[in-house]
């Protein structure tokens, strides 16, 4: 199992990250069309190289998996320097173009939402993976899943409550999304940890 929750790990962390990306670049794509003719070339230019950012990101991420589990230590440093380029991107689009609170806010709502459609999507596959495990492990996959439901849960509290405070500034805003990537990055891997010592049902 430790191989296959390792992998699992490794998916539910790009598959959460490429949410975002999708979420970021429609909505920056949305606005981009909207804002002025001097700041629009600048826009959409920083929103090519985010979409190439995504398109490589996207293809490290299939070669990698198809590589198995010894690639991924490797792996994650390769993509955690892609998100952060991505990330980089994201913010000299809002220094340059993107100034406008209205355009932030809007962009924040589309990732936070990207964000807890990830935690839905990793609970549902860690939900299935454990199904297979043994009735004497149960009990502790049952309390990761429920800690997983709760820390879920109060990151979309968090987020939300940043969403209704109005207007803020995009580095206010990329710190929450930043803390809440990070409390779902440990709760993914103390979930398929605690799959790691349990057998499967026979």
């Amino acid at each position: 199992m430790s191989a296959q929750s390792t992998m699992n790990v490794y998916l539910n962390w790009a598959r959460e990250r490429l949410h975002e990306m999708d979420a970021a670049l429609e909505s920056l794509g949305v606005k981009a069309a909207e804002t002025e003719a001097a700041s629009k070339l600048k826009a959409e230019e920083i929103i090519a190289d985010l979409k190439k950012r995504r398109r490589e990101l996207e293809a490290l991420l299939k070669t990698q998996a198809e590589a198995g589990d010894a690639a991924l230590a490797t792996a994650k440093t390769e993509l955690d320097q892609h998100w952060a380029g991505f990330e980089s991107q994201m913010k000299a689009y809002f220094d340059t173009a993107g100034k406008q609170a209205e355009q932030q806010q809007a962009a924040f709502k589309d990732i936070a939402a990207a964000q807890a459609k990830a935690w839905r999507e990793s609970a549902d596959r860690f939900r299935e993976a454990a199904i297979n495990v043994t009735t004497a492990g149960t009990t502790d996959v049952d309390a990761v899943l429920k800690q997983l439901k709760t820390d879920a849960a109060q990151a979309g509290a968090h987020l939300e409550a940043l969403k209704q405070t109005g207007a803020q500034s995009w580095s206010v805003f990329s710190a929450a999304l930043s803390e809440s990537r990070k409390a779902f990055d440990a709760a993914n891997q103390a979930a398929w940890n605690a799959l790691k010592g349990s057998s499967p049902k026979s």
